[in-house]
């Protein structure tokens, strides 16, 4: 074996052939590397040969000169954000790796490979880095490759541009950005024949746009794959679907890449009587994705594959996994109403499935861990599907018979015409969606939960606060005794509170009241509209509705506002804090006290921990940190609420929304008697006035019940996992975020982890925090996120879904986290999506924009009850509006102008 022993480290070999490469080599020869040799032992694919300068090569390079070090320390210490200072220390970093000497040794383990495969050759050398083509981050185009390179001595020069490669400004951030360290970090390089293709490109597996797995597309163009690498021509464009090219689009190829004799590459016009031609006949391109899909079953995944036509025979340079692909939920990865984690989807139905996100409709779609998913899927009324971290229920059956279809869509147009959009769009795939006869009624999404339209209930607060009770009644039960349970006696209890859990939240009674307020809302808004002209004419009647136990927490915490607002230093001790949201409520209370107006101002923050601090962003996914948790979160919104209001403001707003409501009532219903039967009319109205008024305001407390339980549960579940940590089977508590409920429970009985399971799932977690999950995905992999076809708003504008009436024209300000909250009285809140915990951001501003959401989602429901202008479901909202930016919300309408 050619190489000795590197200066640091065991002994290894500086080359190895791409034969002796496999999956498992990739810490030696790289992703490519690996990937590249596993590819050679596939049957029928044709791999160019060539070998791999390994990283030990790299690791003895860099650790000959100290220097290397030092820049690399430097570089760790950036910020970020510091894109200046990462420029100049990258660029610095990769001209003293390039400018090291290779040692002797490596240099003559290098020339004896090249003299095995044919020292007068061309070679292609390329960087093949440990952290590439990996099944999370593909890394593709990050580091560099060189094409028909001549020579050992421009050979060994080009392994010198691959080690400095590593350090380009794109890969220092691509890295940054998917948290990998630069110095966990190694260079290999592989060294390959070239070859000297007819046409050459790419080839995606499944499709890169829609994410459907059973739809392969080629992109193809004449001579090396530079040209469409760099977007110099626009490929042919092929679509394949069950062994049949089902589109094509054929470019003019205008330039092409050739090798040039002296070595290296140059663009070269393409005759004018070819640029039309096809690169590929339809028979190559059907046998090109025949061979993908044998690489695709090899590798377990879709992949996106590099390669050459020579001679009417395809070469694969390269195949690395397509990472920006939503997963498709798996059949057996559903649980709730009873069902285990593991249990098949539906009722053992095949074929294909159509899913919709949970996400989307609980505001929020951020990744989930593995603890959080389980235990919404335990505590779920319908079983649910994990699927790229986020949670789906498949709707396939509803969708297949039509009373229960139009059931459905009717429902999710309601809340979201996106979702409705969607749905159609997978109904418009022909035979899609088998047809079937309507099933038995029962809870599922779409559908109203627990036997169908429910029992009349009357108009009466009193049914309002018996359930309120209940709901305080059955927390308190269940943190009473949840301390006399520890160790596996706790997840038995726990699976029986789950099933409590379950009823609580289906009661029947608690959903007549919860469809009340809500049929009462579309109600008023239809008749209002028919009778009158008025759109969301419910959205004023509903201002200041009592019981709302998520409005009442924003003006709750103008309240704590008012006792911090008159001392000084408690302000500055807050300002203090913005920088550190992670402040334990210890330290955080005992900060408070040590001040001026402090054992006040403790008393007020604890009243308010004591009521709301089960609630954080992103509260349905048990593993986040809770207020209560991280009292720090809530510094930006007091410090926001001192500076914007005066005393009293919170009682102030609240009587405002209910004058301008009896306001709005009455002239309604004296404009509804001076119509044609308007006594009736005017009747009817009052009823439903009323009915809204008792019932909207309940709409959010069985949310708040929900994650009272999921606090109770938090803190049982942290106190096990303060006990593995005691017994050294987990290195802190929150590894424990990491497992399964049932891995969990697990661990607990048996007092071990398997070995990496957590810092995997760190990381897959982390691959899946860059994905956006669409609204609807089907078992082809498809994601469909739907369209709203209106031509009823300005060309320029954004569109969205109209949930609070009025219009407004304010600073945008566009807010991707709570603790990063600066606003000032009259800016418009751009965010993503908005569950409970932002609501006390609502009061100090005068509009609302987000990019999910619907009618009843809980951030229209309290934009509704301040009397905000909202817009939500805007597509891309916070990509296409600037932060600062000045527009003007339409919450009728439902669209965003931005203002010049």
């Amino acid at each position: 074996m050619d190489g000795t022993a590197a200066t640091n480290g065991p002994p290894g070999p500086y080359v190895l052939d791409l034969q002796e490469a496999d999956g498992t080599r990739g810490p030696v020869v790289g992703g490519k590397g690996a990937h590249l040799g596993e590819l050679s032992r596939i049957e029928g694919v044709r791999v160019p040969a060539g070998f791999c300068v390994t990283t030990d090569a790299f690791r003895r390079v860099v650790a000959d000169d100290p220097s290397v070090g030092a820049l690399l320390d430097r570089l760790s210490e950036l910020a970020p954000d510091d894109r200046e200072g990462i420029r100049a220390l990258s660029a610095q970093v990769r001209r003293t790796v390039e400018a090291l000497a290779v040692p002797d040794d490596i240099a003559a383990a290098i020339t004896r490979a090249l003299a095995r495969h044919g020292e007068r050759a061309a070679y292609a050398v390329r960087s093949s880095a440990t952290a590439e083509d990996l099944p999370t981050a593909s890394f593709a185009g990050q580091q560099d490759t060189y094409l028909n390179v001549l020579g050992p001595a421009e050979v060994l020069r080009h392994v010198g541009r691959c080690w400095a490669s590593l350090f380009t400004e794109r890969a220092v951030t691509y890295r940054r950005r998917h948290g990998i360290d630069d110095r966990a970090v190694h260079m290999a390089v592989v060294v390959q024949r070239m070859v000297f293709p007819h046409a050459s490109g790419i080839l995606f597996t499944a499709d890169p746009v829609t994410g459907n797995r059973k739809v392969a597309t080629v992109d193809a163009g004449f001579g090396l794959g530079e040209a469409l690498v760099s977007g110099l021509v626009d490929p042919d464009v092929y679509r394949v679907r069950d062994g049949e090219v089902v589109a094509r689009t054929v470019a003019a190829k205008r330039r092409a890449v050739q090798a040039l004799p002296s070595g290296g590459t140059r663009e070269v016009a393409v005759d004018a009587d070819r640029q039309e031609q096809p690169a590929l006949t339809d028979a190559q391109v059907v046998r090109l994705v025949r061979l993908g899909r044998r690489i695709e079953a090899h590798f377990g995944s879709p992949q996106d594959i590099e390669w050459c036509l020579v001679d009417d025979d395809f070469r694969i340079v390269q195949s690395r996994p397509i990472t920006t692909l939503f997963p498709v939920p798996e059949s057996g990865s559903a649980a709730g109403s009873g069902a285990g984690a593991g249990s098949a989807a539906g009722s053992g139905d095949s074929g294909n499935r159509v899913y919709v996100s949970v996400g989307h409709q609980q505001m929020m779609t951020d990744a989930m861990k593995p603890l959080g998913l389980s235990m919404w899927q335990l505590t779920a009324m319908v079983p649910m599907h994990a699927a790229g971290g986020r949670l789906f229920v498949d709707v396939t059956r509803r969708l297949a018979s039509p009373a229960s279809r139009a059931a459905l869509l009717d429902v999710m147009g309601k809340g979201d015409p996106l979702v409705r959009d969607a749905l159609e769009t997978v109904l418009g795939h022909d035979g899609f969606v088998p047809s079937l006869p309507d099933p038995e009624p029962g809870p599922g999404a779409g559908q109203r939960p627990t036997g169908g339209a429910p029992d009349p209930i009357g108009t009466d607060p009193a049914v309002v606060a018996e359930l309120m009770e209940r709901s305080r009644a059955s927390v308190a039960a269940l943190e009473r005794d949840v301390r006399t349970k520890s160790g596996p006696e706790l997840f038995d209890f726990l699976l029986e509170a789950f099933e409590e859990h379950k009823r609580f939240v289906g009661d029947p009674q608690s959903m007549r009241a919860l469809m009340a307020g809500m049929d009462a809302t579309w109600w008023l808004n239809d008749k209002l509209l028919e009778w009158l002209g008025e759109k969301n004419a419910a959205d004023t009647l509903t201002l200041s509705a009592p019981d709302n136990v998520t409005s009442e927490m924003g003006l709750a915490l103008l309240d704590v506002a008012d006792v911090i607002r008159p001392h000084p230093e408690l302000v500055a001790f807050l300002r203090d804090l913005r920088d550190v949201p992670d402040i334990g409520e210890e330290d955080f209370l005992d900060g408070l006290a040590k001040l001026p107006g402090g054992r006040e101002a403790r008393a007020a923050v604890e009243g308010y921990l004591d009521l709301y601090g089960m609630r954080c962003v992103g509260e349905i996914d048990i593993t986040r940190p809770r207020w209560r948790e991280r009292p720090g979160a809530l510094v930006p919104v007091l410090l926001d609420n001192v500076r914007n209001f005066g005393p009293g403001a919170a009682t102030r707003r609240f009587e405002e929304g209910r004058r301008k409501a009896r306001e709005k009532e009455e002239d309604v219903l004296t404009r509804l008697r001076a119509l044609p039967d308007g006594e009736r009319k005017a009747e009817e109205t009052k009823r439903m006035i009323d009915r809204v008024r008792t019932f909207i305001g309940y709409r959010e407390y069985p949310k708040y019940g929900i994650i009272c339980r999921y606090s109770v549960y938090k803190q049982a579940l942290l106190r096990e996992a303060g006990r593995l940590v005691e017994a050294g089977v987990l290195a802190e508590e929150e590894d424990v975020f990491h497992l399964t409920f049932q891995e969990f429970h697990e661990a607990v009985r048996s007092r071990r982890v398997d070995d990496g399971l957590v810092e995997r799932r760190k990381e897959t977690f982390r691959s899946y925090q860059a994905l956006t999950p669409p609204r609807v995905l089907t078992s082809d992999g498809e994601a469909v996120n739907g369209a709203y076809r209106r031509d009823d708003v300005p060309a320029d504008a954004l569109v969205g879904l109209p949930v609070s009436a009025g219009t407004v024209e304010g600073r945008a300000r566009v807010v991707l986290d709570l603790a990063d909250a600066d606003l000032e009285a009259g800016d418009i809140l751009v965010t993503a999506f908005t569950d409970p915990s932002w609501s006390p951001l609502f009061v100090a501003v005068a509009g609302l924009v987000t990019e999910v959401g619907g009618l009843m989602t809980h951030g229209a429901v309290i934009a509704r009850e301040y009397g905000l202008p909202a817009v939500v479901g805007v597509e891309g909202a916070t990509r296409r509006i600037r932060d600062g930016q000045r527009i003007r919300v339409h919450g009728a309408d439902g669209y965003v102008e931005l203002l010049p």
